[in-house]
C-alpha cells in the first residue's frame, strides 16, 4: 500500500530518496480536504487566472483540464491542476451556493435535501407523539422568499385535514388548556370557539362554507335570510357533516332532525319555503319541530319523500313520535310511509300550537297515527292510505286539540283494526272529518267522544266512520 486508505495521502516508503517531496504532497493534500471550502459547483471549465490554492466542484460536462473529472474537488496547486475524488459522505461549503454540500456516492447534494422525511423534529425541546414537529421558543417567524431572490413575494401556512368531518385548526392553550380555537372544527365551515375551561366550549362564530354568511351561535345567531326557495337533502348514506345541499352522498345530510335543526336555527324564511327531501331508505330517528324565523304557513317546511312510491321512504324510530311538532312549529309532512306493523309509536304528534298538515302518506305504525293536545293541530292536505292496524287512527286530546280531515279520500287496506277507536276526542278536542271517501274497510270502535270532546262529520251519521262498533259519546262529549 502506498497511499492511505481514505483521502489518498502519499505514504514515505523505507530508503526513499528526498521523503520531503512525499511529506509535502500529503500535507497539500490535507490543506485541500481538512476544512473544505469551494468556491462553486457549476463551473465546467478552470478559471484563466486561479489564485494558489483555489478549489472547485468540477461540474458534468467539463472540458478543458477537468475533463474527465466531473464531482472531483480541483485545487490549483504550483501552477496546475489537482483533483480530489470524493467519497461518500464527504463535506464542504459552497460559497456560491452558501451551503453545505454533501457527496452522496455519485453527486454532491445540499444537507438540508438529505433531512426530508424524518419521522420527528424538536427545536429546543424533546419531542414526543402525537407532535411529531415540537418547538419551544418567544417567538416564531415564516418569511415569504422575496421575487429579487427567485421567490413569489407571498407567504401562505397551510393546514390541510384528510375529509369535512375532521378537524384542521389553530388551538390556543393556557398551560397546555385549552382556550380558543378556530378553523374547520368537524365540518367545512370556518369556527370561532372558546372555553373558559379547555372542557366546556362555545361556538362564538361561524361563517358557512357554502355562502360565506356569518352567524353567532352563542347569541343565538345571526341567521341567513332567503331570497328563494331552499332544497336540503337527507339520505341514509349521507353525513349530518354535509351541508346538505346537494343529493350526493358527500353533500347530503344523514338525518331528517339535521335538516330541519339547520332549517329553524340558522335561517330567516322570509316567507320563502325550505324542502327537506328525503332519498328512497329507511330512516330511523324521530324527528323534533320547533319554530322558526320568517316562516308563514305549514307549507314553508316541506319534508317530503318519494311522490310516486310513498312506500319507498320508511319512517321506523325505535321510540317517541316520528314526527313531533312543539312550540307553534309549522310543517307539511307527505309522500312516505309512516312505521311498520311492528311499530307501536305515535307517527304524527301535533302540542303547544304546532301545525302539522300530511298528504300521500301511508300510516303503517301499530300505535296511534295522530295526536293533538294544548292547542296542536294536524291537517289532510291530500288523499292518503292507512296500511296497518293500530291503537287509534286519530286521537285529539287537551285543551285546544284539533285534527281536520275533510275533501280527501283515505284508503283503508287489508282491513286494518283498530284497538281503541278510529277516532278518539275529549278535553275540548275537536275533530272536523267530513266530505271523504273511505276506500276499503276496517274494525273495531268507531269513535269515542269524551269530557265535552266534539266529533263533527257534517251530519254523516254514526257510520260515517270507518269501524264495524258503534261509537259512543259520554260526559258531555259530543257526535254529529
Amino acid at each position: 500500500m502506498t497511499d492511505t486508505m481514505h483521502l489518498g495521502l502519499p505514504f514515505i516508503e523505507d530508503s526513499q530518496a528526498q521523503k520531503h517531496v512525499t511529506h509535502n504532497e500529503a500535507l497539500r493534500i490535507l490543506d485541500a480536504v481538512i476544512q473544505m471550502v469551494v468556491q462553486d459547483t457549476t463551473r465546467t471549465a478552470p478559471p484563466s487566472s486561479p489564485p494558489e490554492g483555489q478549489r472547485h466542484v468540477v461540474a458534468s460536462g467539463a472540458s478543458g483540464a477537468w475533463a474527465g473529472h466531473e464531482a472531483a474537488i480541483a485545487t490549483w496547486q504550483d501552477g496546475a491542476w489537482v483533483f480530489l475524488a470524493p467519497g461518500t459522505g464527504w463535506r464542504l461549503w459552497s460559497i456560491a451556493d452558501a451551503s453545505i454540500l454533501v457527496f452522496d456516492g455519485t453527486a454532491w447534494q445540499p444537507l438540508a435535501p438529505l433531512a426530508n422525511n424524518v419521522s420527528q423534529l424538536g427545536v429546543n425541546t424533546t419531542v414526543s407523539a402525537p407532535n411529531l414537529l415540537s418547538v419551544k421558543s418567544n417567538a416564531a417567524l415564516l418569511a415569504a422568499i422575496a421575487t429579487a431572490d427567485g421567490g413569489s413575494g407571498d407567504m401562505r401556512l397551510q393546514i390541510s385535514k384528510q375529509a369535512a368531518g375532521n378537524t384542521a385548526s389553530v388551538f390556543f392553550s393556557d398551560n397546555y388548556s385549552g382556550r380558543a380555537e378556530f378553523g374547520l372544527t368537524g365540518d367545512d365551515d370556518f369556527h370561532l370557539k372558546v372555553s373558559a375551561d379547555g372542557a366546556i366550549w362555545v361556538d362564538a362564530l361561524k361563517v358557512s362554507g357554502s355562502s360565506g354568511k356569518v352567524s353567532f351561535p352563542a347569541n343565538g345567531g345571526s341567521r341567513e335570510v332567503l331570497t328563494a326557495n331552499r332544497t336540503y337533502y337527507v339520505r341514509s348514506n349521507g353525513s349530518d357533516g354535509n351541508n346538505g345541499l346537494a343529493n350526493t352522498a358527500g353533500g347530503a345530510f344523514l338525518t331528517i332532525q339535521k335538516a330541519v335543526d339547520v332549517a329553524l336555527g340558522s335561517l330567516d324564511f322570509n316567507g320563502y319555503a325550505v324542502t327537506v327531501q328525503l332519498a328512497d331508505g329507511t330512516y330511523a330517528g324521530s324527528t323534533a319541530i320547533g319554530s322558526g324565523v320568517g316562516l308563514t304557513s305549514p307549507a314553508s317546511l316541506v319534508i317530503q319523500g318519494n311522490a310516486a312510491s310513498p312506500g319507498n321512504v320508511i319512517i321506523n324510530p325505535a321510540s317517541g313520535s316520528m314526527f313531533l311538532g312543539i312550540s307553534n312549529a309549522l310543517a307539511t309532512i307527505r309522500d312516505m310511509e309512516l312505521g311498520t306493523a311492528a311499530l307501536a309509536v305515535t307517527a304524527l304528534r301535533a302540542e303547544s300550537g304546532a301545525q302539522i298538515n300530511f298528504g300521500n302518506v301511508r300510516f303503517a305504525s301499530s300505535g296511534s297515527h295522530m295526536v293533538t293536545t294544548a292547542g296542536g293541530r294536524i291537517q289532510a292536505v291530500g288523499n292518503y292510505a292507512i296500511v296497518g292496524s293500530a291503537t287509534l287512527h286519530i286521537q285529539c286530546t287537551g285543551t285546544g286539540g284539533y285534527v281536520r280531515i275533510t275533501g280527501v279520500t283515505v284508503t283503508l287496506s287489508g282491513t286494518p283494526a283498530f284497538g281503541t277507536a278510529f277516532a278518539s276526542v275529549s278535553r275540548l278536542g275537536l275533530v272536523d272529518i267530513f266530505g271523504n271517501t273511505f276506500s276499503g274497510a276496517a274494525t273495531g270502535v268507531r269513535y269515542t267522544a269524551d269530557s265535552n270532546g266534539v266529533i263533527f262529520t257534517s251530519g254523516a251519521g254514526a257510520t260515517a266512520l270507518p269501524g264495524n262498533a258503534a261509537g259512543t259519546a259520554v260526559n258531555g262529549g259530543f257526535y254529529a
